[in-house]
């Protein structure tokens, strides 16, 4: 896909912080995380159960549950216009046409009683105002897009009446319809088989390489960052560990976790080896660790860890044209040295997407 970064960022998040309510005290479920989206861009949101990644994007499309969430602090700007200080009725008009999303579980985020064509026109009548028999000409349009058979026989039936595959493609095809500037897509593959999984990466890419939409891709699977990101947003406990190019990170990962991650990933090298695992388990949210909330994981945690909570230091230098432009980790190591020095971690990339 072609990234335009010299412009503006399209959707840019600074400084968001998201706590949820509870009888003891206040839960700090997003930590003072930023990250950049441009037109044309995909970026990846990496990270395990419980890192933030999702409950991030939910406060960005004003979709998180307040209470018992909360926005501390932080902004969501979209084109310039920060969209956690619009009010309800003006962010709808942005969220759900211009900014639109995709969900993990699609049988539950589609009308169980309203057919997939019904759902799809209604994008059009609310937001276009288009009359009932050309809002379902264009819901048949959407289905064939993303290649549902026999479109015209199906934007009768419901839900249920599709594979999860199929209806991951409703899903697309309702969040495509109005022609978005940015897609967010939350664990978009996980419920599907692998076959599927490549069959809808490989739709979305397609899709999007027809336009200028950016896609925020959340995801645990560094397979699906691999296969369609362009930069790369790493998430622990809350954090960015890791930010940077797709290339860059998964050749040569500046944070610890990063590298975990990337040594416990299957790989044709690694055949007949038994595969590297990250010590512990990811922290509850009523449990973080003090200083850095990896250390009791990490192999490389000394004296200061504990008391230190790192911030995301750049990496290198240089114009935005530079392979170091935009690269920063959240690590008390010398970065600069771990990221020439490191090689255990890292994976080969295809040069069709560098």
């Amino acid at each position: 896909m072609t990234v335009h970064t010299t412009t503006e960022p399209i959707l840019e998040v600074k400084d968001l912080t998201v706590e949820f309510e509870t009888a003891r005290k206040p839960l700090t479920a997003v930590d003072n995380v930023s990250w950049s989206l441009y037109p044309g861009q995909t970026l990846a949101i990496l990270g395990e159960s419980g890192s933030g990644k999702s409950v991030s994007t939910q406060a960005v499309a004003g979709i998180l549950d307040m209470p018992p969430g909360r926005i501390v602090s932080g902004s969501a700007s979209y084109r310039g216009q920060d969209l956690l200080q619009m009010p309800r009725k003006a962010r709808r008009k942005i969220v759900g046409d211009r900014i639109t999303m995709v969900f993990q579980d699609s049988l539950s985020a589609l009308n169980p009683v309203q057919s997939v064509g019904a759902q799809i026109a209604e994008s059009y009548r609310v937001h276009r105002g288009l009359g009932r028999r050309e809002a379902r000409e264009r819901a048949i349009e959407m289905l064939a897009k993303v290649r549902i058979p026999a479109p015209h026989q199906r934007v009768h039936d419901y839900p249920h009446q599709f594979s999860g595959g199929m209806r991951q493609r409703v899903m697309l095809a309702m969040a495509l319809a109005l022609d978005p500037d940015v897609l967010i897509a939350d664990e978009p593959t996980t419920a599907l088989d692998v076959t599927v999984q490549a069959q809808i990466l490989e739709l979305l890419a397609e899709l999007q390489s027809q336009t200028t939409m950016a896609v925020v891709l959340i995801t645990h699977d560094l397979r699906v960052v691999e296969d369609v990101a362009d930069h790369v947003v790493v998430m622990y406990a809350g954090r960015v560990v890791e930010q940077g190019r797709r290339d860059q990170v998964l050749t040569h990962p500046a944070h610890p976790y990063t590298e975990g991650l990337l040594k416990s990933m299957p790989s044709a090298e690694l055949k007949g080896s038994q595969l590297a695992t990250i010590a512990g388990t990811p922290p509850s949210l009523t449990s973080i660790p003090s200083g850095c909330a990896f250390r009791t994981r990490c192999a490389y945690a000394f004296e200061e860890c504990s008391v230190i909570k790192p911030e995301l230091i750049k990496i290198g230098s240089g114009s935005p044209d530079t392979a170091a432009a935009g690269r920063s980790a959240a690590c008390l190591l010398d970065l600069d040295q771990r990221v020439s020095g490191l090689g255990t971690g890292a994976r080969e990339v295809s040069a069709a997407h560098v």
